[in-house]
């Protein structure tokens, strides 16, 4: 039975006038891949830096494997692995030199974990002579991962590892952390990119400081309360502002090239919007039901939420 790796209970942190988190309640299990999904300012770095220990949180608690993350610290750090968001290697070290240096600092060898980092690896090993700072994004992630990795953590932190990465990297750096996962590393993980959310066991997606929500990814789009209709029309431009206008439009927002579109009445017809769209002089009018995405249900909790701060998201 699973147990809980990772507790945070009523975690607030401030700088100055900012408000980073506010009262941020979540409790993940051991063997669990989860992930903090939100955009920039959503508070996904001072959360990843309290856990690792390397802030205090103003007020609240936040264990790891049963050790609290102030009085408890030195513990932790042997215990966790942390990849940040920027490269934060040494970029004058060769690759080899890199990892030999953090296997040192907790006390093993490359040889003796090697096992753990194999897969990963075995990607730049045979760049294992060329400083890190000549690596591309994608090896620069693999070489950072490892390194994380050597002293067999047993709660790994990874704060937007996929950031600045091609989508061909990004999909393999996924496939790793689901190797890592069945080997029991507890893996936390933040991004901004919403389509990552649904490789995740569970999710907390953030905004502004606060969890709005968290659940499978499948339970999150599952319970979205209405139906999302995608939107185009020859004037584009226009679309967002004269959406708006229809009686009971829930939402309305631009969703890669098209726009989304969301009416709270049960009885909606979409060919509503055709005949609003015709009467105002869009021409090219196209209007189909769509699927509703992790996207969509981050777009509703912001709309709903007072401030973004919704009761209950310790889940």
């Amino acid at each position: 039975m699973n147990h809980s790796a990772v507790i945070l209970q009523n975690l607030s942190k401030s700088y100055k006038t900012v408000k980073a988190l506010t009262e941020i309640n979540v409790t993940i299990n051991k063997g669990e891949l989860f992930g903090f999904i939100g955009p920039d300012g959503a508070g996904k770095t001072t959360l990843f830096r309290i856990l690792t220990t390397l802030l205090n949180p103003d007020t609240g608690t936040a264990t790891i494997e049963g050790l609290n993350t102030v009085k408890d610290y030195k513990s932790i750090r042997n215990i966790v692995g942390y990849m940040p968001g920027r490269f934060s290697l040494y970029q004058d070290l060769t690759v080899e030199e890199n990892l030999k240096f953090f296997a040192s600092i907790y006390k093993t060898t490359i040889e003796e974990n090697y096992h753990l980092i194999s897969d990963i690896y075995k990607h730049i090993e045979p760049f294992k002579h060329r400083k890190a700072g000549k690596l591309s994004g994608g090896m620069k992630q693999k070489l950072a991962l490892s390194c994380a990795l050597i002293h067999k953590p047993e709660v790994l932190f990874l704060d937007e590892p996929t950031t600045g990465v091609d989508a061909v990297s990004r999909m393999e750096f996924w496939e790793m952390l689901k190797k890592l996962r069945s080997q029991g590393i507890t893996i936390l993980v933040s991004t901004p990119y919403m389509d990552e959310a649904a490789l995740c066991d569970r999710v907390a997606l953030m905004q502004n400081g606060h969890i709005m929500t968290i659940d499978t990814p499948d339970a999150i789009i599952g319970a979205f309360p209405v139906k999302i209709y995608t939107v185009r029309s020859n004037r584009m431009y226009h679309l967002l502002n004269e959406l708006q206008t229809i009686p009971e439009t829930e939402a309305v927002y631009r969703f890669g090239d098209v726009v989304h579109y969301l009416n709270h009445s049960e009885t909606f017809d979409p060919m509503i919007i055709t005949r609003h769209l015709d009467a105002i002089g869009h021409t090219e009018i196209v209007v189909k039901q769509a699927v509703p995405t992790i996207e969509d249900s981050f777009m509703l909790y912001m709309r709903k939420s007072d401030k973004f701060n919704i009761p209950g998201n310790d889940n």
